[in-house]
């Protein structure tokens, strides 16, 4: 048990900068009351005392507003930085080492009984509003952008964004794959939504377009106006007899 609790106050520091020392981190982290609750009625869940570990992770939404159901699975070393909004569903799976931001949802999309939640992957990076719905994986080491809505797999080391969700490809890997740091937000300033960056390269052709239809235009009444002219010198025939 002992061992687990260092592992998490470890993954704070090793994931927030802001935190200075391991009292701070006991007293005024959110994140680790829950991950902590959640334990103890994830327990009781599985001793098959239902009410009291609803009971139990309902007082935890309420002390700490991150609202964990008893029945999900949650790995090591897993960080819920700020906290505030986050919610896990029953049967949702979260990996070793999962970062998740405020807001994060892991929900279903079925009132059936059975798996209906994500299971995420180790090392998996969960921006602040990201929404995660479905009985599907998201693969090892992947990042959701922030605000993004998921609704299928995502590939293990992938970064998706958008709504829905699509996949982003980094124009360097092997450098995103070296940073020693968490992006704030799981996503890199210089990603775009693929939908964007494809609209904005339809509006930049677009606008070629035009500049050339334009020219075309200036040039045909050019040279209707020089038809019309009579000063102006006609080009001889070419051919003579």
């Amino acid at each position: 048990m002992f061992s687990r609790i260092r592992e998490d106050i470890r993954s704070v520091f090793d994931r927030d900068p802001a935190a200075r020392n391991v009292w701070e981190v006991l007293t005024c982290y959110p994140g680790l009351h829950a991950l902590l609750w959640h334990r103890v009625s994830h327990r009781l869940w599985m001793w098959g005392l239902r009410w009291l570990a609803r009971f139990s992770s309902h007082l935890a939404r309420f002390f700490t507003g991150i609202e964990i159901h008893p029945g999900a699975r949650i790995g090591r070393r897993v960080f819920i930085d700020h906290g505030m909004g986050v919610v896990i569903g029953e049967t949702a799976e979260v990996g070793d080492d999962c970062t998740l931001y405020h807001g994060v949802t892991l929900g279903g999309v079925s009132w059936n009984k059975g798996k209906r939640h994500p299971t995420l992957g180790r090392g998996v990076v969960v921006g602040a509003g990201a929404k995660i719905l479905g009985p599907f994986v998201v693969g090892d080491g992947a990042k959701v952008g922030s605000n993004s809505v998921v609704v299928k797999p995502v590939p293990a080391g992938a970064t998706v964004v958008g709504i829905p969700a699509r996949l982003v490809e980094s124009t360097d890997a092997k450098a995103e794959a070296a940073r020693m740091a968490f992006d704030a937000y799981a996503v890199s300033a210089d990603l775009e939504d693929p939908v964007s960056r494809a609209l904005l390269a339809l509006g930049t052709r677009t606008e070629d377009i035009d500049g050339r239809l334009a020219e075309i235009l200036r040039r045909l009444e050019s040279l209707e106006q020089s038809e019309a002219d009579p000063r102006t010198p006609r080009r001889a025939s070419a051919g003579h007899g």
